[in-house]
C-alpha cells in the first residue's frame, strides 16, 4: 500500500507536471521512472493522462506497488496556469522559444504556445523583453471532473492549495473530502503565507481527516530543480522541516527545486522526509530519451534512460533510510 511505502520512507515520486497534457511524453516518463523503481506518479487530472501513466506502469511490466496520483488546483496557483502570447506586443525575438524547458513553444508563421506542453514555468513571461507574455489559470469543476478521474482508478489527489483566498482553500478541499475518501496531498510553500499561518491552514485541513491519511507536499521554489545544486532545493528542506517540527499526524513529502541534492541536505540539516518528489530535474535528465519516437521499443536507448532514472532514485532513497 502506498501509506507503507511512506512508512517506509521507501516512496519516490516522479512529477510529471500537473499543466503537462502531453500524453505521449507521459506514457515515455512513467516506462522509463517505474522501470528505475519509481513507486508514485504524479500526472494532470485529465482521464487521458492517468490512462496514459497506466500504459506506463503497464509498458514496464511492474505493477507492485505503483500509485497514481492526479493534481488539482485553485485560480492563481502557478502549476494549473498556461503561457498566453499576445500577438501585438511579440516582437519575434525567439527568446521565449530559447528559454521554455518543455518545449512548449513553436514557431510556426509567429511564436504560439502549446498548450499540451506548457506546464506554466513562467520563464517564458519572466524572459520576454516586451511583456507579450501572461499565464492564465486553467480552472476544473471539481465535481464534474474528480469523479471520472476516480473512476479510472487513483490513489491519492493532490490539492496545490497555493493561495491567499482562504474561502476558496476551505471550499474546493470540502468537495475534494467529499468526493474522495483515499489519501490526499496538499501542496503548499512560504511564498505567500508565514510560517504561523501556513501552519494555520494545514491544521484546519487536517481537522476532519483521520491521523496519517494525509501528505503535506512541502514545495520549496515550484517548477525550480532545473539546476542540481544545494541552493536549489534549499527552500524544499526548510518547508519540510516546518512542518516535521510541527509534529503534525500527517507524511510530509519534499518538492519544488528538488534534484539529487534534496535528501542529502535533509538528511545533513536532520529532516527525514517520508517520500521525495521529483519534477523539472527528472524530466531533465532523460529528456533526449523522451524526444526518441522509438524510445518504448528501443532496448538500448530504454536502459540507458533507465539507468540514469535509477541513478536520481538510488542516491535519493539511500539518504532517506534511518540511521
Amino acid at each position: 500500500m502506498l501509506k507503507d511505502l511512506l512508512e517506509s520512507k521507501k516512496c519516490f515520486k516522479l512529477v510529471c507536471g500537473a499543466g503537462n497534457e502531453d500524453a505521449i511524453e507521459v506514457e515515455k516518463l512513467v516506462t522509463i521512472y517505474s522501470k528505475a523503481g519509481c513507486n508514485f506518479f504524479d500526472v494532470c487530472a485529465k482521464p487521458q493522462i492517468v490512462d496514459a501513466a497506466k500504459r506506463g506502469i503497464a509498458n514496464a511490466g511492474i505493477s507492485e506497488d505503483r500509485y497514481l496520483c492526479v493534481s488539482v488546483g485553485i485560480d492563481g496557483d502557478p502549476h494549473i496556469t498556461k503561457a498566453i502570447i499576445d500577438q501585438e506586443k511579440c516582437v519575434k525575438c525567439g527568446k521565449c522559444k530559447i528559454t521554455c524547458p518543455h518545449d512548449a513553444i513553436i514557431e510556426l508563421d509567429k511564436y504560439k504556445v502549446k498548450k499540451e506542453r506548457c506546464i506554466g514555468c513562467t520563464l517564458c513571461a519572466k524572459n520576454c523583453p516586451k511583456n507579450a507574455i501572461s499565464m492564465e489559470s486553467q480552472l476544473m469543476d471539481y465535481k464534474d471532473a474528480l469523479p471520472k478521474l476516480i473512476e479510472k482508478g487513483i490513489d491519492c489527489i493532490e490539492f496545490h492549495a497555493i493561495s491567499d483566498d482562504e474561502f476558496e482553500v476551505a471550499e474546493k478541499w470540502e468537495i475534494i473530502n467529499e468526493l474522495f475518501d483515499g489519501m490526499l496531498c496538499i501542496s503548499l510553500d512560504r511564498s505567500g503565507l508565514g510560517d504561523k499561518k501556513l501552519l494555520a491552514r494545514v491544521e484546519r485541513m487536517l481537522k476532519d481527516r483521520e491521523p496519517y491519511s494525509t501528505i503535506i507536499q512541502a514545495d520549496g521554489v515550484a517548477m525550480s530543480g532545473n539546476d542540481d545544486e544545494y541552493g536549489t532545493t534549499l527552500q524544499a528542506v526548510a518547508t519540510a522541516q516546518l512542518f516535521q517540527n510541527a509534529k503534525l499526524p500527517l507524511y510530509i513529502m519534499m518538492s519544488g527545486g528538488t534534484n539529487t541534492k534534496s535528501t542529502e541536505l535533509a538528511k545533513l540539516c536532520g529532516v527525514r522526509p517520508h517520500c521525495l518528489a521529483v519534477g523539472s530535474y527528472a524530466r531533465k535528465i532523460v529528456k533526449e530519451y523522451l524526444m526518441l519516437d522509438d524510445i518504448l521499443t528501443n532496448e538500448v536507448k530504454m536502459a540507458e534512460a533507465v539507468s540514469i532514472a535509477k541513478s536520481l532514485i538510488d542516491i535519493s532513497l539511500e539518504n532517506m533510510k534511518d540511521d
